[in-house]
């Protein structure tokens, strides 16, 4: 079995790798970082360098490994340490919307351009997860606010939803899904963690071990889908 994790070095990221570990005995887990390199290393598993917002280097990635069972994208972008998601659109700003766009969105796009051909070769039932964010969803927005990041997840949302019927005729063995983790501990939640109640907080562990345990469930009859961290789905 061979597994690419896009992100492995983020706090979920590198919970998924420790999950996949332990659920798939001899499988082949390829990770990539963007700067620094975890100082893991262990014979499965193979740390490689990527900028996900550069399709050269996603195409050189792609040429590297031809063959995939799984494909997670678990790249996210909320916040700078300059910069909050906006409460109003009188803070909306155009570089901050770009950035959300150009990682929430842009790295699926260029994945699935690229990788298409190594969900081919596998041959086998086939997946391509994709880490979005119930924020994302349009139907489901009560609250309003967060403009640059409800916008780039609900982009993110369509393009799994187009790319999946587009390979349920040419790409048959794939099953294509958008995946909300819920709130984890990890950076990326860290100025928001203080709104929350103890239960609403997720371990990166228990994100990543009801990742597998929602992805071992779904075949490419679901390909398309948008489910939560409890197997429930999510409206567009």
């Amino acid at each position: 079995m061979k597994i690419l994790i896009i992100g492995g070095s983020g706090g979920i990221g590198q919970a998924l790798i420790k999950e996949a570990l332990q659920r798939f005995e001899g499988a082949n887990i390829y990770a990539t970082y963007h700067k620094n390199k975890p100082q893991w290393n262990l014979p499965c598993l193979t740390w490689l360098p990527l900028d996900a917002t550069n399709e050269n280097q996603i195409f050189k990635l792609s040429q590297k490994i031809t063959d995939l069972d799984l494909l997670i994208n678990s790249i996210g972008f909320l916040h700078s340490p300059s910069q909050l998601p906006e409460k109003s659109v009188q803070q909306f700003d155009v570089d901050f919307f770009q950035q959300n766009l150009s990682l929430n969105t842009l790295p699926t796009l260029l994945l699935a351009k690229h990788f298409q051909s190594a969900f081919k070769n596998a041959g086998n039932q086939s997946r391509f997860a994709v880490f979005s964010a119930r924020i994302g969803s349009i139907s489901d927005n009560r609250l309003g606010g967060w403009v640059s990041y409800r916008s780039s997840k609900a982009a993110l949302n369509m393009a799994i939803k187009t790319i999946s019927i587009e390979w349920q005729r040419t790409v048959k063995n794939v099953c294509l899904f958008a995946f909300h983790p819920g709130t984890t501990d990890t950076e990326l939640s860290k100025p928001f963690q203080h709104n929350l109640k103890p239960q609403q907080l997720q371990t990166a562990k228990h994100t990543a071990e009801a990742f597998f345990d929602v992805c071992g469930q779904l075949t490419s009859a679901d390909s398309g889908c948008f489910v939560d961290y409890q197997g429930n789905s999510i409206t567009w």
